[in-house]
């Protein structure tokens, strides 16, 4: 019964039977349209439905704003990963050129899309805060290499944004506030941690300011 559902779909999002520019069925569906030579390949025909803040999409590893890493090569995401998707390996930085504030860096840091079930674990295990979340959701392999990413992949650029990769559909805006995500947890209204900066900058434009806890 599965196949006949996919095919009504497909036949519902035809424009010849009224179809819409997307379905609720499927985020960012084609909308079926013919071109012109005149056509602008860059130019989309179709839309992405509008993402919740939290969406759980494509990881990405954050910098401090003075570019340092921050992941600390614990393997504390790989460990807590239920479906086996993260594969670390920590090593230790130069004393005279380090890699992060810590002693250890993230040497290897891989993850398996092929995998990954997007359950945020990985993020909430994180004691640096060192992997988050983007809203981009929309991958299209054509090689299964190409959904094994690798930390040169997932690391941040020297202006804090993630790398768009060719085979991943970015579109404006998913990759804001890449780095801003408050941790669950809280101090349970211990009166030490009045005053206390609950994050810090980190590098990037998407990024919140420090903010202080309160009452």
């Amino acid at each position: 019964m599965g196949y006949f559902e996919g095919f009504g779909v497909t036949i519902r999002q035809h424009r010849l039977f009224g179809g819409r520019r997307y379905t609720k069925e499927y985020s960012g569906g084609r909308y079926a349209k013919k071109h012109g030579r005149d056509h602008d390949p860059d130019v989309r025909d179709d839309e992405k439905m509008e993402k919740p803040e939290r969406l759980h999409g494509r990881h990405v590893l954050n910098r401090y704003e003075d570019g340092m890493e921050k992941c600390i090569g614990c393997e504390l995401c790989a460990g807590v990963c239920p479906a086996k998707c993260i594969y670390v390996r920590g090593a230790d930085n130069d004393p005279t050129d380090p890699t992060s504030p810590g002693e250890r860096y993230g040497y290897v840091y891989e993850i398996n899309y092929l995998r990954c079930i997007h359950c945020d674990l990985c993020v909430e295990a994180c004691p640096t805060e060192a992997i988050t979340e983007t809203k981009m959701f929309e991958f299209s392999f054509t090689n299964r290499r190409d959904a094994i990413y690798t930390k040169d992949e997932l690391l941040v650029d020297d202006d804090g944004k993630p790398r768009q990769l060719p085979w991943e559909d970015w579109r404006d805006g998913e990759d804001l506030h890449t780095s801003g995500w408050v941790r669950a947890t809280s101090p349970s209204g211990d009166a030490n941690f009045l005053g206390v900066v609950a994050w810090s900058g980190e590098l990037g434009y998407g990024v919140r300011p420090a903010e202080e806890r309160e009452d």
